[in-house]
């Protein structure tokens, strides 16, 4: 099918394309960017005046809750929820039921969400069988059935001289090992530690729990010669780690949820358990520490870290709660709500969500790893076409996803946000389309 964007603002974050003017798609391919030619004969047209057209964002963290937790959250509902957010590839964890750790549960993964086209689906595979951190996975076949990395997701690898075997093992081979840095013996429990969490008499989570796992995994970085994504780093003592790290040369990149770029401890309030998340929200400082580091480049990715839970789960006592929250229908609009805040320009709020995370995938994307995140002549045509002048109040019960919590609820956080995304196209066919109001 042919598809003409006309007049609309196009942004490419990675080229610093900005410009007016038409995208044309043919063939699931960009063929045309600025004026369409005269011979382009289009099979629909869109209206982009007043409207951005910018690449598919590429969300690096999200549960889709499918096998295992079907009462959460389904396939079809999740990626449903991700094209009506303008995401266009998802990186998902393994710690379905059964986690991820055989080529057929994988290979079942990606076959399904290819049958939706609502979204690209890229798995991690579990990094040890059934995630106890016993025994590694065949990470060959996994790799083969579609895995583009491993991780351990919150089950942390107990012994370091196993973790220490499983990174050579990674880096014999080049596979990308994804771990979310919390030290096992601290983490336990269920708010920062902190003035708040003693207020309120909650077992708080120290940031030496994070602190600790990073320096272990940057001594076995430095060892192995591994690449290591670090998940959701939380505090403002990681930032710095994490800074270092890369000035040393270390081959490490690392992402922050939405949450933890927005929120603090403070917003836990009166026991909410909205606000009952992994990684704990943490102070203003290392909010403020987050943010900075997003924009300089320390921290090359924004997640929406989006996990559904269901009611059952969530309107419980705060430290009997679930862990998570709904968010790929936000990530857009808080990173451009980022951007506004702190006077971010728009070029690398937007990157964020775009080729920063592609930059992190890298050749795991294979064909797709020279044009995703990207708006480029000749490259996947992943669109997200978004209206920058509208703002929104967050209301659950109209949230796409099959999880209804989050902690962004216009009610909980007063916060209107900033743009809507009007359509998502995947591989050239429209996966959402607003509804006119």
């Amino acid at each position: 099918m042919k598809i003409l964007i006309k007049n609309g603002r196009l942004i490419d974050p990675a080229s610093g394309l900005d410009q007016l003017g038409d995208l044309s798609i043919a063939g699931g391919r960009i063929v045309g960017l600025g004026k369409a030619s005269a011979d382009f004969s289009a099979d629909r047209v869109i209206d982009a005046s007043g409207l951005t057209v910018m690449p598919g964002l590429v969300d690096l963290a999200a549960r889709l809750r499918e096998p295992g937790h079907e009462h959460e959250g389904m396939l079809e509902s999740e990626l449903k929820a991700a094209a009506a957010g303008g995401v266009t590839s998802l990186v998902c964890p393994p710690d379905t039921d059964p986690a991820l750790d055989e080529p057929g549960l994988v290979e079942m993964l990606k076959f399904r969400a290819r049958k939706l086209s609502r979204c690209r689906l890229f798995p991690l595979g579990a990094l040890t069988r059934g995630l106890d951190g016993e025994a590694l996975t065949e990470m060959a076949e996994l790799t083969e059935a579609g895995c583009i990395g491993f991780s351990q997701a919150e089950r942390p690898i107990r012994n370091t001289q196993f973790l220490t075997r499983a990174l050579q093992y990674a880096a014999t081979f080049d596979y990308a090992v994804w771990l979310h840095p919390q030290d096992p013996w601290l983490s336990g429990g269920v708010a920062a530690s902190g003035a708040m969490a003693t207020r309120l008499g909650l077992a708080g989570v120290p940031v030496t729990a994070e602190t600790i796992a990073l320096h272990t995994i940057f001594e076995l970085v430095r060892s192995t010669g591994a690449r290591v994504h670090l998940c959701r780093i939380s505090s403002a003592a990681g930032v710095a780690l994490v800074r270092a790290a890369k000035a040393e040369g270390l081959n490490v990149t690392a992402d922050v949820t939405i949450n933890s770029l927005h929120l603090t401890d403070v917003d836990i309030g009166y026991f909410n358990s909205a606000m009952r998340l992994s990684p704990p929200l943490r102070q203003g400082r290392d909010r403020d520490v987050l943010r900075a580091g997003l924009a300089d480049g320390t921290l090359d990715a924004l997640v929406s870290d989006h996990t559904p839970v269901g009611a059952d789960e969530k309107n419980l006592p705060f430290a009997e709660a679930t862990p998570g929250g709904t968010g790929l229908e936000l990530l857009l609009s808080l990173a451009l709500k980022w951007a506004q805040d702190d006077g971010v320009p728009l070029a690398r709020a937007l990157s964020v969500v775009t080729s920063e995370p592609v930059r992190v995938l890298g050749d795991a994307l294979g064909s797709l790893a020279a044009s995703a995140g990207r708006l480029i002549e000749g490259g996947v045509a992943d669109v997200c076409v978004f209206d920058p002048a509208s703002h929104w109040a967050v209301q659950p019960a109209r949230l796409v996803s099959q999880g209804k919590h989050t902690p962004f609820a216009f009610e909980i956080t007063g916060f209107e946000l900033p743009a809507s995304v009007r359509y998502t196209l995947v591989a050239g066919t429209v996966a959402h389309e607003a509804q006119a109001l």
